[in-house]
């Protein structure tokens, strides 16, 4: 019976912390596990605040997607998680710099304010996204 799905890892982003893989590939679609802001090179959170962390999370998701050969134009949903709405505002500039450059079409996103984070990150994301091919 051929396989539903696939395990997508790469030590370009930070290993699994837990039983549960960076990416599955299901089909056409790429479903991300949520991305905190460890430096993959380090295995530490980068320094700063929530424009770094933010930073680093999208670089995460970004290096999952290449291994998956795609990139952020095939990202068709996100969510996001932050410690604090306060933040919202910082978070959404960075964001909007990878995921809503000019002429582009935007992802759906959810932002969501939960009470803690792994490691007390300040902001986690994930993707689903769609192969074209």
């Amino acid at each position: 019976m051929p396989q539903s799905k696939a395990a997508i890892a790469t030590p370009d982003a930070p290993a699994a912390i837990g039983p549960y893989s960076q990416a599955i590939r299901a089909g056409d679609m790429l479903f991300t596990s949520g991305q905190i802001p460890i430096d993959p090179a380090t295995g530490e959170f980068v320094a700063g605040g929530i424009v770094e962390q933010t930073t680093q999370v999208l670089k995460n998701l970004q290096a999952v997607l290449a291994h998956a050969g795609l990139d952020l134009s095939h990202v068709v949903k996100t969510t996001v998680f932050l410690r604090s709405m306060a933040d919202f505002a910082a978070m959404n500039v960075v964001y909007a710099e990878f995921l809503a450059p000019a002429g582009s079409i935007p992802p759906a996103r959810s932002t969501v304010q939960v009470a803690a984070l792994p490691k007390d990150a300040l902001v986690e994301i994930e993707f689903i996204a769609k192969d074209p091919a």
